[in-house]
């Protein structure tokens, strides 16, 4: 597999396949960018459990914080990784001992040996990259990329 490059039909292939995501490192302050992604995800029928043992209990976008990969009432498809590239591989190694079918890490991480050893499981990897942004490329929902989010506004918010 090249990671530096990944063809539309297996990114489209992932997307199309997954309906669990379990999103390490979700945040609960509304203007981080996995809490966008969440609520893109959320928002397009993706069944999301956010992990974060520093939250645990408590609620992203009405979904309950785990904290950890093997508190998940199910087995997920797929581990979005919000960690660091250092994090990427033990968190990898959790997703591979959890049963997950796919293990995504986000823009600017990557972590080559923890990829290998997931693809070696017979998972597939994605590094470098955001299921939000990639599905709202590939799918055509371009005025997602915040604008139409609901999460972005002119109006003043409520505290």
């Amino acid at each position: 597999m090249d990671h530096d490059r990944y063809d539309d039909a297996y990114l489209r292939r992932i997307l199309r396949d997954v309906k669990t995501i379990a999103m390490v490192g979700a945040s609960t302050n509304w203007n981080r960018p996995s809490y966008f992604a969440m609520k893109y995800l959320l928002d397009k029928g993706f069944k999301i459990y956010p992990v974060n043992p520093g939250a645990v209990g408590q609620k992203i976008l009405g979904q309950t914080v785990h904290a950890s990969l093997e508190d998940l009432p199910e087995t997920v498809d797929m581990v979005d990784i919000f960690r660091n590239t250092e994090a990427a591989g033990p968190i990898t190694d959790a997703a591979i001992a959890h049963g997950a079918k796919v293990v995504w890490m986000q823009i600017a991480v990557r972590n080559d040996a923890a990829a290998r050893r997931a693809e070696a499981a017979g998972l597939r990897v994605v590094m470098n990259r955001c299921p939000k942004i990639e599905h709202s490329r590939l799918i055509g929902t371009l005025e997602w990329h915040g604008i139409a989010s609901g999460v972005i506004s002119s109006k003043k918010r409520r505290l």
